[in-house]
C-alpha cells in the first residue's frame, strides 16, 4: 500500500503543498526547491487530495485551514486510500489540532509560523522513514506473532498482514527491539522519529492508540502494547 516514494535515493523528493496562502506558498516552495525539493502546490483541499492520491508524491505538507475540503477530512480520506507520509501544517498550534491531525494519520505537524529549515528537516525525516533509510539496515524481528520486516516495510501479525505509516512502523520496531523493556514517551520519539524536539504530551500517545488500533489491541486490556503508568509503554512477549 506504500505510494508514492522514489526508488532511487539519487532521485530528488517532491513534494506537494495543498496551501491556499500564496505568499506562504511561494516562499516555501523556493526553499525547498533551493534545498533539492521539487514543489507542487495546490490551493484547495479537493484538488490536494486528487492530486495526492496521483501516486508520485514522495510526501504531502497539508494545511489545515483550506477551502473546498477541510485539510482534517484530505487527511482522513487520504490515509484511508495510501500510506503516503503526510506533515500537518496548523496555522494555531494548539494541541487539539496536532492531535486530531495525528488521529486521522498524519505522520508529523509543524505549527505556523514554521521555519523552512525546520519544515526541511521534517520532509526529510518522514520520507526516510517510508524507505526504511532511517539508520543503517537491520534484521527481521520476530515477537509475540508479529514478524516485522525492516528491508520490505512489512508487519504480520499471526500471518495476517498489517499496513502501518512510516511513523508506526518506525514506533513498533523501536518496542519490539526491545520487548520486554519499558521505554518512555521521550525514549519512543527519539527512536522513532530520531529527535523528541518539537514533541508534545500526547503525540506518541496517539500514536500507540492507532498503532493498537490497527494491531487489533484492546486498549483496556492490551496483550501487545502495554502501558506502564507514569513510565511509558512496553511490547509485552520476548524476541525469537
Amino acid at each position: 500500500m506504500m505510494q508514492g516514494v522514489s526508488d532511487s535515493p539519487a532521485t530528488p523528493l517532491l513534494a506537494l503543498l495543498v496551501e491556499d496562502d500564496a505568499r506562504l506558498a511561494a516562499l516555501t516552495r523556493e526553499y525547498l526547491e533551493g534545498h533539492g525539493v521539487a514543489v507542487v502546490v495546490v490551493g484547495d483541499g479537493r484538488r490536494g487530495l486528487a492530486e495526492a492520491l496521483g501516486g508520485r508524491y514522495d510526501v504531502v505538507l497539508l494545511d489545515l485551514m483550506l477551502p473546498e475540503k477541510d485539510g482534517l477530512e484530505v487527511c482522513r480520506e487520504l490515509r484511508g486510500r495510501s500510506d503516503l507520509p503526510v506533515i500537518v501544517l496548523t496555522a494555531r498550534g494548539e494541541e487539539a489540532d496536532r492531535v486530531m491531525g495525528l488521529e486521522l494519520g498524519a505522520d508529523d505537524y509543524l505549527a505556523k509560523p514554521y521555519s523552512p529549515r525546520e519544515l526541511l528537516a521534517r520532509i526529510r525525516a518522514v520520507t526516510r522513514r517510508a524507505k526504511g533509510r532511517a539508520g543503517p539496515a537491520r534484521g527481521a524481528v520476530r515477537v509475540a506473532g508479529l514478524f516485522i520486516d525492516p528491508a520490505a516495510r512489512t508487519v504480520t501479525l499471526d500471518g495476517r498482514e498489517v499496513h502501518l505509516t512510516g511513523y508506526e512502523f518506525a514506533l513498533l520496531e523501536a518496542l519490539a527491539r526491545r520487548a520486554g523493556r519499558i521505554l518512555s514517551r521521550e525514549q519512543l520519539m527519539e527512536l522513532a522519529r530520531g529527535s523528541a524536539e518539537e514533541a508534545f504530551d500526547r503525540s506518541i500517545d496517539v500514536h500507540v492508540s492507532r498503532l493498537r488500533q490497527k494491531l487489533g489491541d484492546d486498549p483496556r486490556r492490551p496483550r501487545l502494547i502495554k502501558t506502564v503508568r507514569g513510565s511509558g509503554y512496553v511490547l509485552a512477549g520476548e524476541r525469537e
